[in-house]
């Protein structure tokens, strides 16, 4: 058997280049098929240890991941590997229902993990019943979609610890309140960049820098944020604007604390529990069921998930297609389960802008006059 020092030099002769791909992962799909994004090792390895510093991960955290690792949000930020990057300890746990999570976080003593906001309220009306289950725990980060900030300010004083929130892309920047910052600041902002490095503009929809506290579209690059998906040139013209700034799709604005406050998104998607879904992705797809003529997809409020996904069709002559031959189709294709749509609404006609393209606002409006006020979507998030 080779010595440990053997082995050593072993591993050094193959060691990656800084700037080799280390792995890609996946956009959020926000503008049809997903498009892939090539991190690097100097990059992510950027990203973990700022990520670590920032959030207080040392020797002692005990991280337990509770989302897929395979998201951005549980694997770096900071994350498993963020834990693993300073000695501490990684609890893999299979469900983040409250019945499963807080009793694996008190076997473990469990001081830090990240959720979604829809998995964050289920703990907080779990929270009374927990008991010494969660003494251990120092810091929840919330993250994924917008954190509404009456659930923001119940949640420390009930789960015992820190909250930090939490607002980031795959495709680089990452933003976190601070565990020192004060708890208005928390409750009503998604945190500010890790590295000093990072560059961000806020510019309205002629590409001009926005007033200071004004709401515009962010565009950030920095030292972790790639300038461009993989093979995708067509779309990176789009997505990135000829000096390297990313466009990221948000709207936000600029907090007197130096803090982003995300108001929103330009591109259309459905934001379902932290999941990001492609409205034409689902719309492509609905058309393809028998018995649709037209269809189109809309996002619609949630009390729990925030968002979930609405299809209205117009069916062919004689043709009565229901979400059941949606779903169908869906699971065929191999589709994503948390693409699922929600609800269905038959019309004979879509309602269109003044210059013919769907107009979002008055499918909303359909679908407020027939959902009851207690909401519970159908498909499942996972």
């Amino acid at each position: 058997m080779p010595g440990a020092m053997e082995r050593r030099s072993r591993l050094d002769a193959l060691a990656p280049e800084p700037e080799e791909v280390a792995f890609f992962l996946l956009s959020g799909g926000t503008t049809g098929l997903q498009k892939i994004i090539a991190r690097t090792h100097n990059d992510y390895e950027y990203n973990v240890r700022r990520s670590a510093e920032v959030c207080g991960f040392d020797v002692e955290t005990v991280y337990l991941a509770v989302l897929p690792v395979a998201h951005n949000f549980a694997l770096g930020c900071p994350g498993v590997l963020g834990a693993l990057s300073v000695g501490g300890r990684v609890v893999m746990c299979p469900s983040p229902r409250a019945e499963i999570a807080f009793p694996e976080l008190a076997r473990e003593r469990v001081t830090a993990t990240s959720v979604v906001p829809a998995v964050a309220r289920t703990w907080l009306g779990a929270a009374d019943s927990a008991g010494p289950d969660l003494e251990s725990l120092r810091v929840l980060q919330v993250g994924g979609s917008v954190l509404p900030a009456d659930l923001a300010r119940g949640l420390a004083p009930a789960l015992g610890c820190t909250l930090q929130r939490v607002f980031g892309m795959a495709e680089g920047l990452l933003n976190y309140t601070r565990l020192t910052d004060p708890p208005f600041v928390v409750s009503t902002t998604q945190g500010r960049p890790i590295s000093e490095a990072d560059e961000v503009l806020i510019v309205d929809a002629d590409g001009r820098p926005v007033e200071e506290g004004e709401t515009g579209e962010l565009l950030t690059r920095g030292p972790y944020t790639p300038r461009g998906y993989l093979r995708a040139p067509d779309h990176n013209t789009r997505a990135y604007t000829p000096d390297g700034w990313y466009r990221s799709g948000d709207l936000v604005r600029r907090h007197p604390s130096g803090n982003l406050v995300v108001e929103g998104r330009i591109k259309d998607q459905v934001n379902r529990g932290g999941e990001k879904i492609a409205i034409d992705e689902v719309e492509d797809l609905v058309r393809v069921v028998p018995g649709v003529a037209v269809a189109a997809a809309v996002a619609l409020p949630h009390p729990v998930l925030g968002e979930c996904l609405g299809v209205c069709v117009v069916p062919a002559p004689g043709a009565e297609p229901t979400l059941a031959h949606i779903r169908a189709l869906f699971r065929e294709r191999g589709v994503a389960a948390f693409k699922y749509p929600d609800e269905l609404r038959l019309s004979p006609a879509l309602p269109l802008t003044a210059v013919g393209k769907v107009d979002r606002k008055q499918l909303l409006d359909l679908f407020a006059v027939t959902r009851g006020p207690e909401v519970t979507p159908l498909g499942r998030i996972a």
